[in-house]
């Protein structure tokens, strides 16, 4: 099973942290710094697995990470899952954050949080694997959006005549809808 997955830029500050694990908050900030802490000191060109101890309840937990020019991107997984099926998850998520984004990049992370959850949870619910397809993943994505803009375009048609429309307008031309 999936225990965390974490995404933390070269300077340790978390762009994305999802525990599938039940742990307090600050049981869950000691596991970014530690994976942190455990992946930033090894060099590119050796393993992208690595054991640890003590990070959940369990003590079979594993690292298994990619480092993506400013980005690490780690799984921590336990014994059952293959290392190498998570290294292709984790390519899998990052191409289809690649292509959602255009060349995906922290700031993407930073204002994009709700669509790189939304992401996140067609590819991985409750810490199992769900669909690693990205046409699917992203065909999804895109009909949740399709719904959003609809649904604010039938409450702008609501709100049509009221002072408050003008308001919901600007917001909206704003946000990008």
């Amino acid at each position: 099973m999936i225990q965390a997955i974490l995404i933390f830029n070269n300077h340790g500050k978390p762009r994305l942290s999802k525990f599938y694990q039940h742990c307090d908050e600050e049981q869950q900030q000691r596991v970014v710094r530690e994976c942190f802490q455990a992946v930033s000191k090894r060099p590119d060109h050796v393993c992208n697995f690595l054991e640890t101890s003590n990070l959940f309840k369990s003590n079979d937990s594993r690292l298994i990470y990619r480092h993506y020019a400013t980005l690490f991107f780690v799984f921590a997984v336990d014994s059952s899952e293959s290392e190498l099926g998570i290294l292709d998850l984790i390519q899998v998520f990052v191409e289809t954050l690649d292509r959602q984004f255009e060349n995906v990049c922290e700031l993407d992370l930073i204002f994009h949080v709700d669509k790189v959850h939304h992401i996140l949870d067609e590819i991985v619910m409750g810490g199992m694997v769900l669909e690693t397809n990205m046409g699917e993943v992203l065909s999804h994505v895109e009909e949740q959006a399709k719904m959003l803009r609809s649904e604010s375009s039938s409450f702008l048609q609501a709100m049509k005549g009221s002072k408050a429309a003008s308001k919901v307008k600007s917001i909206g031309s704003r946000l990008g809808h």
